[in-house]
Parts: structure tokens; C-alpha cells; sequence
């Protein structure tokens, strides 16, 4: 590969890429609300002179270059979070704005400058012949992420029957290659009780003072350590080969959490005891941990096991239905996932970033002393779609998209000129650098 034309090729575009992403900015698009994204993205597509573009029965859009048997895709979420309280925002979110080397407005970062990268990187590989004749390189924009992360694959993977050789996800990552992430779930603990009038409160059994006992244990499952006098030993004690077979893994992704998200109750008035009481737990899991073991660690709690039968753990569901109106329901499970540092996937990344941009992290003036104090090759703090491609459904996955993490989700989001042309000639290089990759 002539990587200095690859390098060329991408700030050429920069413009584009530029008035692209504005153009997308521009629309809102929160989750189950996309369809404006969309339909900009299919037509930059078609302009660009993909092979095929499709949208598919759930919303996702799917551009092919290429006319292989073997598929090598590209994923970007196109949802983006709400704008909060518009107070905090110093330019208007949706209307955006650009300097010199920035772009600002909701969703540059989280991540639409993900989807622009990797609709030209898949242009530049057309206009300098790096499609492998063999394979097929399609590029997604998926739906509802930012609601139900991992769901949008599992309709492509099951309903759409599109299985790739690998995926390269586009989330930010700071200028670093990731690979892999924390998993999460959703779980709901309900207590019942027996509601009396308040001014007798022993005549009844409050849910709230039975479910402050188990809050009590849940936060010690967080903080506790895993000696082995410890009674509620803390989640720590996946880092420790003792527990945790996959503790080397572990140990690079981080320690799973467990808080209270939300609490629920129910009561005949407030001059009542209450009858139930229930809570939202955000558990984020480490390798090594599952579904099964998760939900099973709360009921074995001690005051979960006191009060026996009122106590019910279970996982939540979401059943909301797309802007085509499908539903497709799925557990709130969101598995951990890591693919190897010796992985042909990873070393395909790896060799075709060094081969462009050298040996460590690239990025503004503003974000580059953070950047190269930190390794390459990483991890995410917050959880991706690989939850389904690969957490699910076991194909490799890898991460490498412009923006930042810290800018999801936050107010004043932005992103930089720079990382969408280093992002966009890194994806033109990929295909080939993994066929040549042992």
C-alpha cells in the first residue's frame, strides 16, 4: 500500500467530511427518532457511488463497496442522547459550529464523526483500488444504541443475515485502538411488604426498611474487599486469579460496579406503611462474569436470603419500537467482551495505523499530552455495540473511531477535523493490512 496516497486521500476530504457531519448534526435524532440521520447518510452514500445501499425493516443503513462473498463492516451508531438542560450549552446543539480545526453540536463525538470517517474511508478504498476482490466492505449506521446498546446487531445478525468476518467499531476512542470493554446489565430487585395505617406502623411490614437492608449489602458487594473473613466479598475479587480464571483479562478491562440507579415504591398513601418497594441496579461486569452469575450473587446476599420469597431479582427488558415502528425485544444483558492483543484483527489495526501514524497516539493540540500518556492499544470506559457482535454473537471486534470519550453525552460536545481524515485513511488501510496480516 502507498500509505502517504492513503494520507493524501483523506485530508482531501476533510471538507466533505466536514460539511457531512454538519449536514447530519443538524437533525435531531435521539434514539427511536433517527430516520433524518438516516435518509442524509443513505443519500451521502449514493453520491459517493456505493454498490448498494440499503435501510433496512428496523432503520439501520447499510452501504456495500465492494461485490465479495466475504464481509468486512464498519459500525457506527447514528442515535445520539438528548441536549439536557440547554442552559449548559454555549452554542446551540443542533445548529453547531466550526472553527479552524473543530466541529461542535450533538453527536460529533457520540457518534457521528464515526459514520462520516467510515463512509469515505470505504470511498477512499474504491478510489485507490484497496477492495480486495474476494470481500466486501459495508458500512452500518445503526439505531437505537444510545437506548439499548448491541440491539441493533442482533436484527442485523439474525434478521438481515449479515455475518462479517469482523467489525470495526467507530466509537470514540481518543485517538487509540480498543479492544474490548466492560459489560453491563439492568437488574430490578422488588421487596413486598404489608401496608397499615402509619400511626401503627408494627401492624405492617415495610418494604422500604426491608429493602435499606439490602441496599446496605449491595453497597458492600461494591466496596467491600474479598478477604476471606469478609462476608459479602466485593466485586474486587475478579481481579484475583483465585475467583476469576479470566482475571488477567479482568485486570485490563477493570473491576466490575454495582449502584442503585432508581428507586420505586408502593404504599395506599403517605400516611401508610409500604407495601413494595423496588430498585434499578447498573451492574458493570469484568470478564469472567456473566448474566446468570450476577443475578445470582444478589439473591445470595444475606438480607436478600433474610427475607426469602418477598424478594425478587430479575433483569429488565426492552420492548421499544423503532422509528419503523418494529419491536424486537431483548434482555437489558449486555456482555463483556475482549478480543486478544495477539488477535489477527488487532495486529491488522495495529499495522495499518503505524504504518500511517507511527507508534503512539495522535490528536490536537488540546487533547495530545492526555493522549500519548496513554497506551495505543486500550480499552473503553463506557459500553459499545460489541456488547452484540462480539459479546453475543462471537465475531471479532475492535474499536478505533475520532472524538472523545469524555465529550459523550456532555454538553458544548465537538469533535476535531483532524481525527475524522486520521480515521478515515486508518479504515481505507484496514482490508488490505489484515489480508497481509499472519
Amino acid at each position: 500500500m502507498d500509505y502517504i496516497k492513503i494520507k493524501e486521500a483523506a485530508q482531501a476530504y476533510e471538507a466533505d467530511m466536514t460539511a457531512f457531519l454538519r449536514n447530519i448534526v443538524k437533525f435531531p435524532g435521539e434514539s427511536c427518532d433517527e430516520e433524518a440521520h438516516i435518509n442524509c447518510i443513505a443519500e451521502e452514500m449514493k453520491k459517493l457511488g456505493y454498490d448498494k445501499v440499503e435501510i433496512d425493516p428496523m432503520g439501520n443503513v447499510l452501504g456495500y463497496m465492494g461485490t465479495g462473498e466475504k464481509l468486512i463492516a464498519f459500525d457506527s451508531h447514528i442515535d445520539t442522547v438528548g441536549i439536557g438542560n440547554i442552559d449548559n450549552w454555549s452554542f446551540d446543539p443542533y445548529e453547531g459550529f466550526e472553527s479552524d480545526t473543530e466541529i461542535g453540536g450533538r453527536g460529533t463525538s457520540d457518534q457521528l464523526g464515526g459514520i462520516v470517517s467510515s463512509v469515505y474511508g470505504a470511498k477512499i478504498m474504491k478510489d485507490l483500488g484497496l477492495l480486495p476482490e474476494e470481500y466486501t466492505v459495508v458500512v452500518v449506521g445503526t439505531v437505537q444504541e444510545e437506548d439499548c446498546d448491541g440491539l441493533c446487531w442482533q436484527y442485523i445478525i439474525n434478521e438481515d443475515k449479515l455475518r462479517p468476518e469482523f467489525v470495526v467499531s467507530t466509537e470514540p476512542t481518543d485517538g487509540g485502538i480498543y479492544r474490548g470493554q466492560r459489560g453491563r446489565m439492568e437488574i430490578r430487585v422488588e421487596v413486598k411488604g404489608v401496608s397499615c395505617h402509619g400511626s401503627a406502623p408494627e401492624r405492617g411490614d415495610n418494604a422500604i426498611y426491608k429493602m435499606a437492608d439490602i441496599l446496605q449489602d449491595i453497597r458492600s458487594l461494591n466496596e467491600n474487599d474479598a478477604a476471606d473473613e469478609t462476608e459479602v466479598k466485593g466485586l474486587v475479587k475478579m481481579l484475583d486469579e483465585k475467583y476469576n480464571p479470566q482475571w488477567k483479562e479482568a485486570r485490563f478491562l477493570g473491576r466490575g460496579t454495582v449502584t442503585a440507579s432508581e428507586i420505586f415504591f408502593t404504599s395506599p398513601s403517605r400516611c401508610a406503611v409500604a407495601d413494595s418497594c423496588a430498585v434499578s441496579l447498573d451492574r458493570r461486569m469484568t470478564a469472567g462474569e456473566t448474566w446468570e452469575s450476577c443475578l445470582e450473587e444478589i439473591r445470595q446476599l444475606p438480607n436478600v436470603k433474610k427475607y426469602g420469597e418477598d424478594v425478587t431479582v430479575s433483569m429488565y427488558e426492552y420492548a421499544r419500537p423503532s422509528y419503523k415502528g418494529l419491536v424486537y425485544p431483548i434482555e437489558c444483558y449486555f456482555p463483556t467482551w475482549v478480543i486478544p492483543e495477539d488477535h489477527k484483527v488487532t495486529k491488522a489495526l495495529e499495522t495499518a495505523y503505524k504504518n500511517l501514524y507511527g507508534e503512539s497516539r495522535i490528536g490536537p493540540d488540546e487533547t495530545i499530552e492526555m493522549r500519548k500518556a496513554r497506551p495505543l492499544t486500550d480499552k473503553w470506559t463506557f459500553s459499545t455495540n460489541g456488547v452484540s457482535i462480539m459479546g453475543r454473537n462471537g465475531i471479532p471486534c475492535i474499536g478505533f473511531g475520532p472524538g472523545a470519550e469524555a465529550q459523550a453525552h456532555a454538553p458544548n460536545e465537538k469533535t476535531w477535523k483532524q481525527d475524522l481524515v486520521t480515521c478515515a485513511a486508518v479504515y481505507a488501510a484496514i482490508p488490505e493490512s489484515y489480508l497481509k496480516t499472519e
